[in-house]
This record gives structure tokens, sequence and C-alpha cells, in this order.
């Protein structure tokens, strides 16, 4: 990463959630944080930004400490927040918290082992996240409007599709023209192109466990990459284009896609 980094002079990281593994962070002065983050991530060219959502792993800890400004103090370029709109000029990431969309993580109070503060009453708290992702898209003078989340929406991965985010957030996407969606959760390396909305489905989740050996049936015309192991992606946008590259551990290319901007749609 340091490497190609440094070869495409990057600007920021964006980091799909489950960030510190098994659950999450104890609290502002866990040492995960310097052994997950801080002493991983040290080649000069990664010395930047690193915006971030949560992932369910992360629910399992200490949900405010990853988002207090005191990691921020540690480390300049931790940016976490629940969910949040990255503006780069032609572009804009829309960073979306997905885990309280999945039931089965509130299935079992009995053994309840998530931090679900910030979230209760659930409702109220997707009703509005939803409002509010709605409308941020509608309102977005993007060229380029992409969506990350921790969770999948689609995918041939261990997981399988997020049925929750599918019947609620996958709407509201279709709906405001969304380019693409990337998220992490499935511990492979996926490219998926919707045949009808034609929204990219990019899956980087190959920062940890993987090699998981199973990948469920898709249809093979819009399956365009998946890699069960390591490695990391990257993207570099233009007016026209999307340049988008998957990387195994070692910086070999597995895949390259180049997705085009129509910049004068038929009305």
């Amino acid at each position: 990463m340091g490497i190609l980094g440094e070869e495409q002079n990057i600007d920021f990281v964006i980091n799909v959630g489950d960030n510190f593994y098994d659950d999450g962070l104890t609290g502002v002065d866990d040492p995960a944080f310097y052994e997950s983050f801080v002493n991983i991530y040290t080649a000069p060219s990664l010395q930047k930004p690193w915006y971030s959502v949560l992932g369910n792993h992360d629910y399992r800890g200490d949900v405010e400490a990853q988002l207090s400004p005191i990691l921020r103090e540690k480390d300049s370029r931790w940016v976490c927040l629940r969910s949040f709109i990255l503006n780069a000029g032609i572009v804009e990431f829309f960073f979306v918290d997905t885990t309280p969309f999945q039931d089965h993580y509130f299935e079992d109070p009995e053994d309840n082992t998530y931090d679900w503060s910030g979230v209760l009453p659930r409702e109220e708290y997707l009703s509005n996240l939803l409002k509010d992702v709605d409308s941020a898209l509608a309102q977005s003078k993007a060229t380029w409007k992409i969506v990350v989340g921790h969770h999948t929406i689609k995918t041939a991965g261990h997981h399988g599709n997020t049925v929750e985010l599918v019947e609620q957030l996958l709407p509201i996407l279709e709906k405001n023209n969304v380019d693409a969606y990337i998220n992490g959760h499935d511990h492979c390396l996926e490219h998926i192109v919707d045949s009808e909305s034609g929204i990219h489905y990019l899956t980087s989740g190959g920062g940890s466990k993987a090699w998981r050996g199973d990948i469920k049936p898709w249809n093979p015309e819009e399956l365009k990459l998946y890699y069960d192991g390591q490695g990391f992606m990257s993207v570099q946008i233009t007016k026209n284009k999307a340049d988008v590259v998957f990387y195994d551990v070692f910086g070999k290319v597995l895949h390259t896609s180049s997705i085009p901007k129509d910049l004068n749609p038929a009305a």
C-alpha cells in the first residue's frame, strides 16, 4: 500500500470498518489503536487522512472511543464518524453506518455484546439516517456519488447480501443515481456491476482474515472479480472516468476497471 500510495500520490485512505479485531477498542487508551493502526501504516505516502466507518466488530467494543477526538490527537490521520459526507471536489463520498441495520445483532438480548449507545431507539436512528442519506444524495451536485458502508449489499461472498440494506438503503441509492457502493465485511476482494442499475459494488475486505474458501453463485456477466484472499484497492477519479484497481498483498494487480461517466445523459 505504501509503495502504490507513493506512486499514485494518494489524497486519502478510505477504511471500510472492522477497524480493530475482534472486539473493537476497550477505550481511548487501548494499545490496539497503536498495534493495529498507528504502528502498522507507517509508509510516508499513508500519512494522509484515513476516513473510517464502524463495522460490526467495532460495535462489540467501546464505540465512543473510536469516535473520540482524543484518538485524532494521538494520530491526526484518524477520522471516524458514524455517518458523514466527504466532499472531494468532483466526487462526494457518503459514509453510512450500516451495523444498526442488521436485525440479528439485536435478536438475542441475553448475548448482546454490542455497544448501542447513540443508536437506541433503533427505529428512530435508522429512520433519520435513511432520510439524511436520501436528502444528501438528492441535493448533491457532485459529478460522482459514491456510498461507503461496512456491510455488503450485493456479494457472492461468505456473508451474502445484507437483506436489510437491500430493502431499505438500496432503493435510495438507485433513485439517486449512485455510481458505486464500497464495502468491507466479506473478507475478499470483489467487483460486481448491477446489470439493471449500473451501480458498481466494490468489496475491499481483504485487510485481515481471508481465504474462507466459499463463493456463492452469481451472474458471471455481473461478477467481474472475486478474489478469496487479502489485498486492497485504489480508485483514481477524473471528471470523465473512475479507474479502479484491485491488488493482492504484494501489490500485484488482480483486476482493473475503468468506469466511464456520461456527462450528457439523455433526458
